[in-house]
């Protein structure tokens, strides 16, 4: 959720920037605000309708859901589209702008957005043809709007799309440490909780499932959703079910980015939608992004890496096109050559090809033995071993990094296990998956592994990484705990997309960990629900044999 928090941050900033552009244009706009629309549940949904004042005639329309409300400068997203010609609306989330106690993440929009988008149907002002786009919870809605597609509804564009449960609020079933501010400061907008109270939580030892009770404000959202650690009908039920995909057959533009933190169930609903319907018109766009740049302006610096040239492309004005080529009939986006489109760092271009099957020819095995990535599987068994103590509140075990290239790597506390020096560079393409096997001493633990490349020059460039709970990692929707002292096997599959050339003479790295710091919850092992352990379940220091048939499988275009 801290990308939730930063795109509300750029979202206030960047609105009121943009209305102040407006003024001095003189636009000219029509502006219906507090417009109560009615749904089937009886609860009228508000929204701001805007179009330009000039325009009469029946005209298609842009919706943008969303559960965020910014007072003024809300009219933002629906000014952007009427300045388009189209009619721009921006409705809320049932409960925002009226009473909160209706309010439910998640829980509605299948059937809240089916409702507003009858209604616009039936107006004048609409010729017939909706479209949607926006990021993140809007990009959400959109999947959650498809589900039951109404006639007038003729493409969505989800931007940086959340899936819930499956990457917010938790990602392989390991909550985001920072899911109480969101609720409370984005929609609640109650009083900040203070910024040490996650340092506070660290150093007592006390429950994740306490922390609002530890900032003296009680957040039902965060406790509602502590009560789901599994992805279990709760969460399923708010996307496309496999039929429901396979009836999807409205042309979809997505987009996302390798370091956005929402791109697992951004690809993960193109990788849905394609598998159950054969003939999806979905096309899909990735590029060295963050969750702001996945769905606006991108960052030319991006985390201190400057991205390509032909990557500085405005992922809104890119979903702006879309809409004029599906509800204008003008001609398709340049970029999109085919159904995936991405732009390969380091090289200054952008592939494309007809799905993410063709995006690699080859596919590279390592297998962690000692420190080293080894390309053959090791004929003599052994293993490597790690202490985590979780009663130790001196040190940390943290994969965050700020940047993305950097002189050297901070083990915390990890292992580290690199490559011999490549011999001839190729490009990944895709997410890296592979197979942990592992000794442990207790009924669970939290992972994390990043994988870098060491340049030639000896920096640092982190590409992806992997976090997951253990006991999750055969079926997230069902938790298996492991069995204390005996080898388990720890399947990943579910990582980020990236793409990159390596360069010859460089390394690849990855450095394998176990969660321990202030920022997410701690899995401490027991075997207990996670978010009621405290630091009086730490029991002895966690140990833990990595076992050298544990591999890791990269996906490669090789020329």
């Amino acid at each position: 959720m801290k990308y939730f928090l930063l795109f509300f941050i750029l979202f206030s900033c960047y609105t009121t920037i943009y209305a102040q552009t407006a003024m001095q244009n003189g636009a000219e706009y029509t502006v219906q605000d507090s417009v109560l629309i009615p749904t089937r549940s009886g609860i009228d949904i508000s929204a701001t309708i805007v179009h330009k004042r000039t325009n009469f005639q029946p005209l298609p329309v842009v919706l943008f859901y969303t559960t965020y409300y910014q007072g003024k400068t809300d009219d933002f997203f629906a000014k952007l589209s009427a300045e388009r010609d189209y009619i721009g609306i921006v409705a809320y989330a049932r409960g925002i702008r009226s009473d909160l106690k209706e309010y439910a993440p998640y829980e509605h929009e299948g059937t809240d957005v089916y409702d507003i988008i009858d209604w616009i149907s039936k107006q004048s002002w609409c010729n017939g043809k909706v479209g949607m786009f926006g990021g993140s919870y809007t990009g959400y809605s959109q999947w959650a709007t498809v589900k039951h597609i109404h006639p007038a509804l003729k493409t969505i564009v989800p931007q940086v799309a959340v899936m819930p449960g499956f990457d917010a609020p938790m990602e392989n079933n390991v909550p985001y440490g920072n899911i109480l501010g969101w609720a409370n400061d984005n929609i609640y907008k109650n009083k900040l909780y203070d910024r040490g109270l996650v340092f506070e939580w660290f150093n007592s030892g006390t429950s994740f499932r306490s922390l609002d009770s530890l900032g003296n404000q009680p957040n039902p959202i965060f406790q509602k959703w502590l009560q789901h650690p599994d992805y279990d009908s709760y969460w399923q039920a708010m996307v496309p079910t496999p039929q429901e995909y396979s009836k999807i057959n409205i042309p979809i533009l997505s987009t996302t980015g390798y370091y956005d933190g929402s791109q697992i169930g951004a690809i993960e609903y193109f990788k849905l939608h394609n598998n159950y319907n054969k003939k999806a018109n979905h096309y899909f766009v990735i590029g060295p992004y963050d969750h702001w740049g996945g769905q606006s302006k991108p960052q030319k610096n991006l985390m201190g890496y400057e991205i390509d040239s032909v990557a500085n492309i405005n992922m809104r004005e890119l979903a702006f096109q879309w809409l004029d080529y599906i509800l204008k009939d003008q001609p398709k986006p340049e970029l999109l050559k085919d159904k995936v489109n991405y732009q390969v760092m380091g090289t200054n271009t952008w592939k494309h090809a007809p799905s993410l099957q063709a995006i690699n020819n080859d596919t590279l095995t390592f297998y962690l033995d000692h420190e080293l990535l080894l390309s053959k599987k090791p004929k003599k068994k052994a293993y490597k071993k790690q202490t985590v103590d979780f009663k130790n509140r001196e040190n940390q075990n943290n994969y965050y990094t700020p940047e993305i290239i950097f002189d050297s790597l901070d083990a915390s506390n990890g292992l580290i296990f690199k490559t011999e020096p490549i011999g001839t560079e190729f490009t990944i393409n895709g997410s890296f998956t592979g197979n942990l096997f592992t000794t442990i001493n207790k009924k669970d633990m939290d992972v994390s592994m990043a994988l870098y490349e060491q340049m030639p020059d000896g920096k640092y460039f982190f590409l992806t990484r992997y976090v997951g709970r253990a006991s999750y990692a055969k079926d997230n929707s069902k938790r298996q705990l492991l069995k204390s002292n005996k080898k388990e096997s720890i399947p990943f599959d579910n990582t980020r997309f990236v793409s990159k050339k390596i360069s010859e003479g460089s390394r690849l790295v990855v450095l394998l960990n176990i969660n321990k710091h202030p920022f997410e919850i701690i899995n401490y092992g027991s075997g207990k629900p996670v978010s009621d352990e405290t630091i009086m379940d730490a029991g002895k220091p966690l140990q833990i044999k990595w076992h050298n048939e544990s591999f890791i499988n990269i996906p490669i275009w090789k020329n």
